[in-house]
């Protein structure tokens, strides 16, 4: 039936050109913004995934940033133990050099005390951030330091930090409170010779003027110092050595800790930008090829319909 009120044929291609007009808007739009999915309405599951994901993704770029600032904190901390450790060794050398018979014990006292003087000036400038783990001047006992580590999502949703965490105490060499805290101000005990038998002797590397003070006798020597009195000297500094050197090993392991788990981030925070990507980015490709067709489509649905509201044209000629 051939009707002048309802053109079928134009209503057909008027619905389906709109249909086209708005694949082509959507196709437009992803290739104007690079996603497939940029609203909840493009597909709400995908949406909220990737909504969530960023913003864990930016929490790990923080906790990368906190990472950052640990590596900074142990990386100072070991640089000065590092060098303290080879000052230690230096004096040791000297209390065995000042063993020998007819050397000048009061000028070796000297290069000791400068030596000391060193290991005071590396403990207080190894300091970061306002962060000190070498050297501590206040009442409180240095404790242990928590250093953002890692931000996990379990599946229930629930996010959580965890830390790495190191106990400064472990590597404090001078304590100007109370010497007992500190690797250097502490009082060693020792056995040493005493003649033909043995005694137990305190002795302590640094001598801090702490609050409270040290036990037993600063590692110092003079011209009526004794070979046994040097022997303990000398077993106490070396206690001192193995313990700096035991606190190097942990500090040491933490930083390489802090290190690995960085890397590990960075990795991460990759791996969850491609998969975001996989989930919300166009295809280019495919939408450029997408486009193409609809182009087509749009300009052979303006051709229907330009030639059904024609039709409606063609019933005159039957008047005539």
């Amino acid at each position: 039936m051939t009707s002048i009120m309802t053109n079928s044929a134009a209503l057909a291609a008027l619905s389906t050109l709109r249909s086209i007009d708005m694949n082509m808007e959507k196709t437009q739009n992803s290739i104007s913004s690079g996603y497939r999915v940029d609203t909840a309405k493009d597909n709400a599951a995908y949406w909220s995934i990737a909504t969530t994901m960023r913003s864990d993704n930016k929490a790990l770029s923080t906790v990368e940033d906190a990472l950052g600032l640990a590596a900074a904190k142990t990386d100072t901390a070991y640089s000065g133990l590092g060098t303290a450790i080879d000052v230690i060794s230096q004096i040791k050398a000297k209390l065995v050099a000042a063993r020998e018979p007819g050397v000048d014990k009061d000028k070796i006292n000297k290069e000791l005390t400068e030596l000391k003087n060193q290991l005071n000036s590396i403990a207080q400038s190894a300091s970061f951030s306002g962060e000190n783990w070498l050297y501590n001047d206040s009442t409180a006992a240095a404790g242990t330091k928590e250093m953002v580590g890692s931000f996990t999502r379990n599946s229930a949703g629930t996010v959580s930090i965890q830390t790495i965490d190191y106990d400064t105490s472990k590597s404090l060499l001078i304590d100007t409170k109370n010497a007992s805290r500190g690797l250097l101000t502490v009082g060693v005990q020792v056995t040493q010779p005493s003649g033909t038998t043995t005694s137990t002797a305190t002795y302590f590397l640094y001598n801090a003027s702490s609050a409270t003070a040290a036990t037993g006798s600063e590692v110092k020597i003079s011209s009526t110092t004794t070979d046994d009195n040097l022997e303990g000297m000398i077993m106490a500094v070396d206690s001192t050595l193995k313990s700096m050197t035991d606190a190097a090993a942990t500090l040491g392991a933490t930083n390489a800790r802090i290190q690995n788990q960085s890397d590990f981030v960075k990795s991460l925070t990759d791996v969850i930008d491609k998969g975001v990507g996989r989930l919300v980015d166009a295809d280019m490709n495919e939408e450029s090829t997408r486009l193409k067709a609809l182009q087509t489509q749009q300009q052979l649905g303006i051709q229907a319909l330009s030639i059904a509201n024609s039709n409606a044209s063609n019933i005159l000629q039957l008047f005539r």
